[in-house]
């Protein structure tokens, strides 16, 4: 069984939210990966053309990003392959994607500055530590993520959900909701 189990791709398993040990034979893939995505990265992180840095970000999530999505650099991301963009969306400055376990943005929505979508996460328990446990993020359609915001693995933001500033989100947003605090709460319906 354990023969088996590597004969899908270590990208394929984490898509498929299975856990990655550290001594995965494939494991070395995850850090070549994300080096090819550094030269991209810095010459993203480099440019104040919004058409370059569309075209970067293309090549960097593998899939053709709209012209109507805006970015402030500088932005962050581990794999990049993993992570899909929809129309209209705004990044500011200085956000970070660990997408290895996947992070879906639907169209209408505002990322502030500072803010760190992480789809991957390590086990609790130290004898594990090292290994990578994937959970996708999807942000929903016109929901706003306020400055600061840190969204866990395995998190859906909800349609036209505020999260307010600062706040860390383990657990998914209902739509038409706000939440705010650490661990981030209900505060209010809209």
């Amino acid at each position: 069984m354990l023969l088996n189990q590597y004969k899908k791709g270590i990208f394929e398993r984490l898509q498929n939210g299975e856990p990655i040990s550290a001594k995965d034979p494939e494991a070395f893939q995850l850090r070549d990966a994300s080096f090819a995505t550094k030269k991209l990265l810095v010459q993203l992180n480099n440019s104040s053309n919004a058409v370059e840095i569309r075209d970067l970000l293309s090549q960097i999530t593998g899939s053709e990003i709209d012209e109507s999505v805006a970015v402030f650099t500088p932005l962050y991301i581990n794999y990049g392959k993993n992570t899909k963009i929809g129309k209209n969306v705004f990044i500011n400055f200085d956000c970070v994607f660990l997408d290895l376990g996947g992070i879906t943005i639907e169209d209408d929505v505002l990322i502030a500055p500072n803010v760190k979508l992480l789809s991957e996460g390590h086990p609790i328990n130290p004898n594990d530590r090292q290994s990578l446990v994937p959970g996708h993020i999807h942000v929903k359609k016109n929901a706003w993520i306020g400055a600061g915001v840190t969204i866990l693995p395995g998190v859906t933001i909800g349609e036209n959900a505020v999260v307010a500033a600062g706040a860390v989100v383990s657990k998914d947003v209902d739509a038409n909701s706000v939440v705010g605090g650490v661990p981030a709460r209900h505060i209010k319906n809209i």
